[in-house]
């Protein structure tokens, strides 16, 4: 039933698009007979342009992993204190933007910077297409502005990456060694009431994944403090240890997975996805070259026209 409805829904979507351009012939017949106006003519175009654009992009979304939810870790970089404060920046724009599209954002993990900002934050973002969506943003993304933790006043240039792995569902079957695993607990910090700083409900988990293509082995580590229950951590830190391990399953199963891992880079010069220039207000996506000079749209997160630009540049690739 699952999948016919997800048919049901293709069949649906073009039958739309179909409708609007038989609308958009017509109009131009009219027109031709002056029964219609062309700014209605015009308008009538606008309708079949936006609807056939929203369905190919729909269309590079078609992989399994795309419909799911995703799992964003923002992790500060090269830079300090401004990189740590521009984590933030980047932290509150990805959550204005779940917000636009009516989808769940929900804290796991946060450290806050020494002096400003945040050193790391993990979001868990639930939603139809959320991953589709929000792979484009995997990367190492630019900050260049006149630093206010700068005396002199100085333009300095900081790096945050920006990590996106799919948010597994029950439906999903990802298999964990429990030998393998092993678990730390520790009392949570910030806000959080009256249980934070005394009882230890935050935990960590410590998992040995290793590849039987190559035979490396790698620790995967997961902190978790979300919940005040210590077995409410540990089933959300279970259910991100499956998100990161079906992430590397996939990324054996399609060729694709070498551009993925392209943009986990050393964060620092060179290595950037996006730039974002406050002072000639500018950001410029390097991969498909768009660029907007409202700055500040994109970070009260209108950042669709990255995301679109991408898919539409990539997507079939993938």
């Amino acid at each position: 039933m699952k999948k016919v409805k997800d048919l049901k829904k293709w069949v649906e979507l073009y039958n739309e698009v179909e409708d609007v351009c038989n609308e958009l012939e017509l109009a131009f017949d009219f027109c031709k007979e002056g029964a219609m106006t062309e700014d209605e003519v015009d308008a009538v175009y606008e309708k079949a342009l936006t609807s056939t654009e929203d369905l190919e992009m729909k269309n590079m979304l078609r992989k399994e992993e795309d419909k799911m939810g995703a799992v964003l870790k923002i992790v500060a970089g090269a830079g300090g204190t401004e990189a740590q404060d521009w984590a933030s920046m980047l932290y509150r724009m990805y959550q204005r933007w779940a917000e636009r599209q009516g989808y769940k954002c929900e804290l796991t993990n946060f450290q806050e910077g020494d002096e400003a900002g945040i050193k790391t934050v993990t979001l868990q973002i639930e939603g139809d297409m959320a991953y589709g969506y929000l792979k484009s943003e995997n990367g190492v993304h630019r900050l260049v502005r006149v630093s206010p933790f700068n005396a002199q006043g100085k333009r300095m240039t900081s790096f945050t990456s920006v990590f996106v792995v799919p948010l597994v569902d029950d439906s999903i079957e990802v298999e964990v060694n429990p030998a393998n695993l092993s678990w730390d607990t520790f009392r949570s910090s910030g806000a959080g009431g009256q249980n934070v700083n005394k009882v230890e409900t935050g935990v960590r988990l410590h998992y040995l994944y290793k590849d039987e293509d190559t035979g490396e082995t790698e620790e995967i580590v997961i902190e978790n403090t979300e919940s005040r229950s210590q077995f409410g951590n540990k089933d959300n830190a279970m259910r991100l240890l499956k998100s990161q391990l079906y992430e590397k399953e996939l990324a054996k199963r399609r060729a694709a997975s070498a551009k993925i891992e392209a943009g986990k880079k050393k964060i620092e010069w060179g290595s950037q996805i996006r730039s974002y220039v406050f002072d000639d207000r500018r950001v410029k996506d390097h991969r498909t070259d768009y660029q907007t000079s409202n700055v500040q749209a994109v970070m009260d997160g209108d950042i669709d026209a990255f995301i679109k630009a991408y898919l539409m540049e990539f997507g079939g690739e993938e």
